[in-house]
C-alpha cells in the first residue's frame, strides 16, 4: 500500500506526554492521547498474493496439547513432530504432511523462518519445533541454503544459540546489532508517524522482507506484552519486520493499536506471510516480552497452528487472559492509573502492575483491516489431542 493515511486525530505534545508519564497520580484524570495520523508506503505495483494474510484458511485455528511435550522446561522433538504434521494435515486437509507443506511453499522459494527469540532464554521460538519446521520445508524440495531463519536483533538470536542449535547450511540472520543503524532497511517502505514527538517518525521494512524471501512462516510464542497486551502472530510479524517502533509506547500509553495491524497489511509482508505456528510450549502469563521470572512463566505444551494470524492471536489472548484470572492478576484489558508503575522492578515482581496501559484491542483493530477473524464466534477453532 502506497502513502494512504489510515488513523486521524490529533496528537498531545510529547512535553505534556512526559509529565504525564511520571507519576500515577496525575494520570487519574488523564484522557488517553488520540492516534496521531499513520502513513503506509509499501513497495508500488507489487502483485497481492491470496496466499497472503488471512490466507488460505480464514478463521481457521488448530490448537494441539500434550504435556509431555515439555517436561522440566526441556521440548521433546519426538512429540513436537507428531503435533506438527497433526496440525498441519488438520488445517489443510491433506492427508500426508508434505502435502500440507506444499500448499504454502515450492522448491523454488526462498522461505524466511520469523523467530521470536526476545526473552531467551526463559521464553522464546524452541529450537526443536523451528528443526521440524525446517525439516518440512525440506521435505518439499526447499534446499537449506534457501531456508533464512531471521529476527531484528542480532544478539537476541546470540542469546538463544540459534547458531548452534539449528541444522547447518540454513542461514541465521539478524537484521540489526542492538538499537543502532538503519542499514538493513528498505528506504522505499515505510510507516510514518509522530507519535511522541520522536526525531525519526519512520519505521522501515527489512530488506530481507521487501526483497530477498519470497514466503514467511511466522513462529511467535505465547505470551503477555506490557504495551501490546500479547506478543502474538501479529506483533512478531510487525515489530520484528520494522525498526524504531519502542517509539510506539512511552509510559503510560502505548500505540501499539492500530500500528501493529497496520504494518501487517503493508505489502509484500501481507502477502509473504502465509503461515503462523504459535510455540506455545511455554507460556508467560505476566512480565512478558522479556521476564526472566520462572513464577510467570507456565509449560502446557501447546501448539497453535493457523494461516489468519488474528483469529490465532484472538485464541492465544483469550488463553493468557484465562491463565491471569487463575492467578488472580488483572485482566490484559484494565486500565486502572493505581496499577501503573515506573519502577519496572515492580512490574517483574507483582503481576497487579505494569508499565503501559496494554492495547489487547489491537487483535481486533487488525482484523477491521481485512487481516483475518476477530470474532471468537466466528473462529474454527479446533482443539485436537495429541
Amino acid at each position: 500500500m502506497d502513502r494512504r493515511t489510515f488513523v486521524k486525530g490529533g496528537c498531545i505534545g510529547s512535553a505534556t506526554l512526559l509529565m504525564q508519564g511520571l507519576d500515577p497520580a496525575m494520570r487519574a484524570d488523564v484522557t488517553p492521547p488520540a492516534a496521531p495520523p499513520i502513513e503506509l508506503h509499501g513497495l508500488p505495483d507489487y502483485k497481492a498474493s491470496p496466499l497472503g494474510m488471512p490466507g488460505l484458511f480464514p478463521g481457521r485455528v488448530i490448537e494441539l496439547r500434550d504435556p509431555n511435550a515439555i517436561v522440566r522446561n526441556r521440548v521433546s522433538q519426538p512429540i513436537v513432530r507428531h503435533m506438527l504434521e497433526h496440525a498441519m494435515k488438520e488445517l489443510t486437509g491433506e492427508k500426508s504432511a508434505p502435502g500440507a507443506w506444499a500448499k504454502f511453499v515450492e522448491p523454488h522459494d526462498i522461505v524466511g523462518i520469523k523467530i521470536n527469540p526476545s526473552g531467551a532464554p526463559a521464553c522464546c521460538s524452541s529450537p526443536e519445533i523451528l528443526r521440524e519446521i525446517i525439516g518440512s520445508v525440506q521435505s518439499v524440495g526447499v534446499p537449506a541454503r534457501n531456508i533464512l531463519v531471521y529476527d531484528r536483533y542480532s544478539y537476541e538470536m546470540d542469546i538463544g544459540s540459534y547458531q548452534a542449535l539449528l541444522p547447518p547450511g540454513v542461514r541465521i540472520f539478524g537484521i540489526q546489532e542492538a538499537f543502532a543503524g538503519g542499514a538493513g532497511y528498505e528506504p522505499n517502505v515505510y510507516c510514518d508517524a509522530n507519535f511522541f514527538g520522536e526525531w525519526e517518525t519512520r519505521s522501515y521494512m527489512a530488506s530481507i522482507v521487501a526483497h530477498e524471501v519470497t514466503k514467511i512462516i511466522n513462529v511467535p510464542t505465547m505470551k503477555d506484552h506490557s504495551a501490546s497486551g500479547v506478543t502474538g502472530a501479529l506483533k512478531n510479524l510487525a515489530y520484528g519486520t520494522f525498526n524504531n517502533v519502542a517509539r510506539t509506547h512511552r509510559a503510560p500509553y502505548s500505540f501499539t493499536t492500530p500500528l501493529i495491524g497496520l504494518m501487517c497489511t503493508v505489502e509484500p509482508l501481507r502477502s509473504k506471510a502465509v503461515l503462523h505456528i504459535m510455540d506455545g510450549m511455554r507460556q508467560v502469563w505476566h512480565g512478558g516480552p522479556l521476564t526472566q521470572v520462572q513464577d510467570f512463566i507456565d509449560q502446557p505444551g501447546i501448539l497453535l497452528v493457523a494461516t489468519d494470524p488474528v483469529a490465532l492471536d484472538t485464541i492465544e489472548l483469550e488463553a493468557i487472559e484465562t491463565k491471569r484470572r487463575e492467578r488472580g492478576a488483572p485482566s490484559l484489558w484494565q486500565h486502572d492509573p493505581n496499577s501503573i508503575t515506573t519502577n519496572s522492578d515492580d512490574f517483574y515482581r507483582d503481576a497487579a502492575k505494569n508499565l503501559f496501559f496494554r492495547q489487547p484491542g489491537h487483535v481486533a483493530a487488525a482484523g477491521k483491516l481485512g487481516l483475518g477473524v476477530a470474532d471468537l464466534k466466528q473462529i474454527d477453532h479446533r482443539t485436537l489431542s495429541a
